[in-house]
């Protein structure tokens, strides 16, 4: 099978094609035929960090990077039974981990995928898989969101960020949307509730009284977020577990509470996902889509950090 490899971290150019052996499965996983991959922040990070690309791989060289597969499964291990031949899938594999979805067939644990909804695409499916799991986790597991919360997200019009508002407004939020003018009309158009244009306002002389801020940025915009979360309210940063003391020191001061989270594979999560695609709850919004052999673009236009919604590569 053709598959994407990676040496060592650096520029587009250190991602690879190369042939090799179809993987074997075990017992609790299904061998997927990939349709569809998505290409999400982390991945650009472990191609371009040999810090990152360790952290997560270790001293394994080479590597398949990627998580998010959408496909047809073409044999199920013994143990499976929520899979069969021909069945169509989705989900996140193996994160925080290997997931090698960068190849035309990926061994995937059966708990990591959901029988993709009639209703969308390959390219739709693999673009929810990380980016809505992430979203879910963070405001259902973490934030308990409740009907009647005010939430803050910030990059509403991003791959996290316009799941999380979707999401959000199902649950009943009052939510505001953070991002760019040009894309007030489509974080709007997710439900958001209020839009604030960071380029022109300052979010922090605002809003107060908030109750679930979801982070995705860091810097001023973490520490600025301090201000205006309510007592006993909690912001939920992404990016990174490094918080400045600057911004523990202000949170402890305001009793505010901040969790770094990183998103996991699990089953009852991409169930939640594929259930709420199904019902046209969620949509996903595909910003460009790529063919397998212009993985290298697919990752550049990631990089630019000024994509609206998701970028999709097809096998």
């Amino acid at each position: 099978m053709k598959a994407v490899i990676i040496n060592e971290a650096g520029s587009i150019e250190k991602l690879q094609f190369t042939e090799m052996e179809k993987p074997t499965i075990s017992k609790d996983e299904v061998l997927v035929k990939v349709v569809s991959i998505s290409i999400n922040p982390v991945d650009v990070k472990a191609r371009a960090y040999e810090g990152v690309l360790s952290w997560i791989f270790g001293d394994k060289r080479p590597v398949i990077l990627g998580w998010d597969i959408s496909g047809e499964v073409v044999e199920a291990g013994k143990d499976v039974t929520r899979f069969k031949a021909g069945d169509e899938v989705f989900g996140m594999v193996n994160f925080f981990g290997n997931g090698q979805a960068y190849a035309e067939y990926v061994a995937a644990p059966a708990a990591h995928l959901a029988l993709k909804p009639q209703n969308i695409t390959h390219p739709q499916a693999a673009a929810a898989s990380m980016a809505a799991s992430t979203a879910y986790q963070a405001l259902v597991d973490v934030a308990k969101i409740k009907k009647g919360n005010k939430v803050l997200i910030h990059a509403a019009s991003g791959g996290v960020g316009h799941f999380a508002v979707q999401i959000a407004k199902h649950f009943g939020a009052y939510v505001i949307g953070v991002s760019s003018a040009k894309n007030r009309d489509f974080v709007r158009s997710l439900g958001a509730d209020e839009h604030i244009d960071y380029t022109a306002e300052n979010f922090s002389e605002k809003l107060q009284d908030i109750d679930i801020v979801i982070d995705t940025i860091q810097g001023q915009t973490l520490l600025d977020s301090v201000e205006v979360v309510r007592q006993n309210g909690i912001i939920i940063t992404l990016p990174s577990p490094e918080i400045p003391a600057e911004v523990t020191e202000k949170a402890e001061q305001r009793k505010v509470n901040i969790e770094f989270m990183m998103v996991a594979s699990q089953a009852v999560t991409i169930h939640a996902i594929a259930d709420l695609l199904s019902e046209g709850v969620l949509q996903s919004s595909i910003y460009k889509m790529f063919s397998f052999e212009d993985i290298k673009k697919a990752h550049s236009e990631v990089e630019t950090n000024r994509v609206v919604g998701k970028v999709v590569v097809n096998i």
